[in-house]
């Protein structure tokens, strides 16, 4: 009798967890699939740039990563994200590549209807990324051009106040094996800070052993996209597995690696909100 009864309780006590396990799994689903998707934060941060001349001191740069326009980020949710992009007040905007998800060319004239409507005080500027040079990858340029952005394919855009410059790279795809850093070193001037864009973040151990950028801004990771706190998420793309997620500091070179705002495979995403991430730029102080 007395082992029956144990039997009974250990039997209730397993069931209640097992039904505490299914509630938690749906409901984490559910969190993981209709919120964070749709729950973008705005990281703000400041940044001393060692070659920063004091006319650019203040400047601003917001960056967004990893659009992936498909049926899920819609040209309604496209048009949310350049309002916030707008609101941050920018002097420059920079997309660091996957505009569209691989395989969807239909898509691509449809960017113009929001990418247009992106304010900087100065320019938006763009690399693309492995999923783009997997779409129309001319479609997609044009599209940029169409919306007065600035395609930096192993190129330089130079912002100038005065006599101090400022300038913005751009190189192409690493992973699909589009990046000519030499090009890109080639028409680099020697003089003003320079801030890379570059799809895919593990390029930072190249571009700083340069010793000629300031900050390198990347995506296509998605933050892991689907992940646990405090541990390394379990699937990562090439050429993004040790700069994932956030700030670094490779020799003397800031990285910053944004979690994007689309999604690719499943459409969910877990402890690795989407993001649109401002910059503000510092000059250091003059010694003496």
């Amino acid at each position: 009798m007395r082992n029956r009864k144990w039997l009974i309780k250990a039997s209730r006590s397993a069931f209640r967890c097992i039904r505490w396990c299914f509630l938690l799994g749906f409901f984490t689903l559910l969190y993981a699939k209709l919120i964070e998707p749709n729950w973008i934060e705005i990281n703000s941060l400041q940044l001393t740039l060692p070659n920063l001349a004091s006319e650019f001191n203040g400047y601003r740069i917001v960056q967004i990563s990893d659009i992936h326009r498909d049926k899920w980020m819609s040209t309604q949710r496209l048009q949310r994200i350049v309002r916030l992009v707008n609101q941050q007040k920018p002097d420059l905007v920079a997309i660091t590549g996957d505009l569209v998800t691989r395989n969807l060319p239909k898509l691509i004239p449809s960017l113009t209807v929001s990418l247009t409507h992106l304010t900087p005080k100065d320019q938006t500027v763009a690399v693309l990324g492995n999923h783009d040079h997997e779409n129309d990858t001319q479609k997609i340029i044009q599209a940029l051009e169409k919306s007065n952005i600035v395609h930096l394919g192993n190129a330089i855009y130079t912002l100038k106040r005065g006599n101090a410059m400022l300038h913005i790279a751009g190189v192409d795809d690493l992973q699909m094996g589009k990046g000519r850093l030499e090009v890109v070193m080639q028409q680099l001037p020697k003089a003003g800070a320079a801030v890379l864009l570059a799809h895919e973040p593990d390029f930072a151990i190249t571009s700083a052993a340069t010793g000629r950028f300031d900050l390198q801004l990347s995506g296509h990771s998605h933050g892991g996209q689907v992940r646990l706190p405090f541990i390394t998420p379990p699937i990562l793309p090439p050429l993004a597995r040790k700069y994932y997620l956030g700030k670094y500091q490779i020799k003397n070179m800031f990285l910053y690696t944004n979690r994007g705002l689309g999604m690719t495979g499943l459409h969910l995403r877990l402890f690795a909100r989407p993001e649109i991430t401002v910059f503000t730029l510092v000059a250091p102080e003059k010694k003496g």
